[in-house]
């Protein structure tokens, strides 16, 4: 798979949270109930490990419990649960590799990569978190267009020393300008929130780039992926901590 189908894949489940941010929260838990699944799937075939599909459970699960929770949980605690099934995941991993036994293939880049991978499974429900902690949905469009806008300027086949600094610096206008057109938010906070998403999008695809080998879908739908449920999290926090 090329870096091109990996954009695509990112941009349409940015489209599909919007989406679900829209229509229900209950399909908003779904949209990132189906996100943890793919990047759990995925992750081990990215890292090309073995146990990939008990691996693949490990990742999935807790990001699924994570959304649910995120869904659930009452006010203002809304990811009072995540650090939990990150916890809970990690030691899973953890245990799949003593399950393994010693003298095993790869078994301390399983151990990293794939707590890595609970990681950024279970950040997804920040989405959540973000559409419930005010009800501002705008807020969450301004996220998505910023996130799109990095991942489109990563689809230009240029050397990622080019690359890199112009999603920023694409990502950190494009905040400004969803704001000013979709919600009254401030353009500095919109600046900056627009440049630190730019700056983790453009990060993924240095990932890619440094893997060499082609991806298969799996693989593909992870990464591209990932970082839609990593800007999830971001978002929400730095809607707190920025803006209200």
């Amino acid at each position: 798979m090329g870096s091109w189908v990996i954009g695509l894949i990112g941009v349409a489940g940015l489209v599909a949270i919007i989406v679900g941010v829209y229509v229900s929260p209950e399909a908003l838990v779904g949209v990132a109930s189906a996100i943890a699944v793919a990047v759990g799937v995925g992750w081990p075939h990215f890292l090309r490990i073995p146990a990939k599909k008990t691996l693949a459970a490990v990742i999935a699960l807790p990001g699924v419990g994570s959304a649910i929770a995120a869904g659930l949980v009452p006010a203002p605690g809304f990811l009072d649960w995540t650090p939990a099934f990150m916890a809970l995941g990690m030691m899973a991993v953890f245990v799949v590799q003593l399950i393994r036994g010693t003298g095993q293939a790869q078994r301390l880049e399983s151990t990293l990569g794939c707590c890595a991978g609970v990681l950024l499974s279970c950040l997804g429900a920040g989405w959540i978190a973000g559409a419930r902690f005010n009800g501002v949905r705008e807020m969450m469009l301004v996220a998505a267009i910023s996130a799109a806008v990095a991942l489109f300027a990563g689809l230009i086949r240029w050397p990622d020393r080019v690359v890199a600094p112009l999603g920023i610096v694409l990502a950190g206008l494009a905040g400004p300008l969803a704001g000013l057109v979709f919600s009254d938010l401030a353009v500095l906070p919109a600046a900056i929130f627009g440049v630190v998403v730019g700056a983790v999008l453009v990060s993924f695809r240095r990932l890619v780039t440094l893997r060499g080998a082609p991806l298969n879908l799996a693989a593909a739908l992870s990464m591209g992926l990932a970082p839609v449920s990593a800007v999830g999290s971001l978002a929400y926090f730095i809607d707190k901590l920025l803006i209200y």
